[in-house]
Parts: C-alpha cells; structure tokens; sequence
C-alpha cells in the first residue's frame, strides 16, 4: 500500500493530458516509422517526432527552470528593510491580467498571477509604509466596455481590507506603457526612486522598460520558476511546465527586440 501511495504522483501525472497525449503520439509516430520502410515516407515521421520530442522537454518543469537561469539576467529577492535603506518612494505593482467573469464575485478579479503580484505589494507596503502604485490598463486583447485591471486591483483591495492605492494607472496596453505612463504619473508627485513588483521571469525587461521612462528602480521580484517536485515528476510533462518554457522564451525574445 506504501508502495503504491508513492507511486501516485506519478501514476497521476501520467494520466493526465499532457503526458498522457504525448506518449499516444510517440507510439502512433513508432508505429507510422515501422510501416513505412521508404527513406521519402519516414522523413515526416521523423519530423514529427523530433518536434513531439521538443514539446515534451519543453513541457517539464525541470526544462523550465534550465531556461530561466540560463537564458534570463537573474535577478534576487529583497527585503522590505532594504527598501528603506534604498531610500524608495513608492511600490508599482505591474499588472499581470484580469478575469472579467469571475462567477465567485459575479463580475472581474485579477488573475492568480496579477494577484499574487499585488499580494506582494502589500506586504511590502504594510512593512515599509511606503505608498502603492499599480499599472494596469486593459491590454491590447482586451475589449473597450472591460473594467481596467488598475481598477479591479483596487476592487481586490477594498474585498481584502487592505490599504487602497494611491496611484492608479488604467490606460496602458503593455509593458512599454505601463512604464511611459506610470512614470508620468509619478512624477507628478515628485516620485522617481521606487520598487518594481513584478514576476522574476519577467523583471529584466520591466526595469529596462522602466529605467528608459527615466525612473530609478530597485527589483522587487516574486514568483520565480521553481518547482518542490521529486526529480523524476519535473521531467515529466506538464501545463505548468509548459506555460513557464513559454514564459521564459517570450521574456528571452523580448529581451532581444527591445
């Protein structure tokens, strides 16, 4: 029984669509390569193997976080005592998307990763007592009757009894922009030392992003690309797994063109 317990993480994981999938289209690719004995006709084959190969590594946990410290600047948690020995001025908290249909609150929420940034934010505000930003508009995806993130942040704030925002910017689109018009923003009320909230995958281009609007910003990073699974589930494919290589790829490429 002990033995079987043990196993049920993996029995789970390989059950489960992404493994599961994977390995249906591993053995259809094995069977297709035996039938076919023409050099012209296995090539497709390989092919598509080759690239289901790719899709599995990709889908890993452990890939994920081989990609993340190897193609990102790496960039280290603070502590909120060092944001006063910085002498910051302010905590933005970069937006991270809204759910517009929420059926628990019968309208928006921000998203897990949008909320676990402003949850961050909080702490170090609560802690340091230094007034909070958050920049959020409503993305080029999004639709013009949609409520801003800024203003569904400020709507988690009100539900948590948390402190409000002293700033709200709701117009921006994408990084660049919540950079652009947070700092003009900020500046307004004579901020220019403050601390970043964001994703660690997704900090280098942010203070990049930042810095050019002509701010001096400290990383405040959360969330890395870690994972307490045993060695042998990390390599085994995953949603997560997958969502954070596409993290990673798309920050790396950001990096790259900007």
């Amino acid at each position: 029984m002990d033995t079987l317990l043990a196993l049920k993480p993996i029995l789970t994981t390989l059950v489960l669509p992404a493994t599961s999938g994977l390995l249906a289209i591993l053995a259809l690719l094995v069977w297709a390569w035996r039938r076919n004995t023409r050099a012209h006709g296995r090539l497709p084959v390989a092919l598509a193997g080759v690239t289901t190969l790719v899709l599995w590594l990709l889908s890993c946990q452990a890939v994920a976080i081989w990609l993340s410290l190897h193609l990102l600047p790496q960039v280290s948690p603070i502590h909120h005592e060092d944001l006063k020995r910085l002498q910051v001025q302010a905590i933005v908290v970069l937006g991270g998307g809204v759910e517009n249909e929420a059926l628990e609150y019968n309208g928006p929420t921000l998203s897990p990763d949008a909320m676990s940034r402003l949850l961050y934010g909080v702490h170090l505000s609560r802690n340091t007592q230094l007034p909070m930003a958050y920049t959020g508009g409503i993305g080029w995806a999004g639709q013009s009757q949609q409520t801003s993130e800024a203003e569904v942040a400020a709507l988690a704030l009100t539900r948590l009894g948390a402190p409000a925002l002293r700033w709200q910017e709701n117009q921006s689109r994408d990084t660049r922009e919540n950079a652009l018009l947070t700092a003009a923003l900020l500046k307004n009320d004579g901020i220019t030392r403050i601390a970043l909230v964001t994703h660690a995958w997704h900090m280098p281009r942010s203070v990049r992003q930042f810095e050019a609007a002509g701010l001096q910003v400290t990383p405040a990073p959360m969330g890395y690309i870690r994972s307490d699974l045993s060695p042998l589930l990390q390599w085994l494919p995953s949603g997560k797994g997958l969502r954070d290589s596409g993290r990673v790829i798309h920050e790396w490429l950001g990096l790259l063109l900007t």
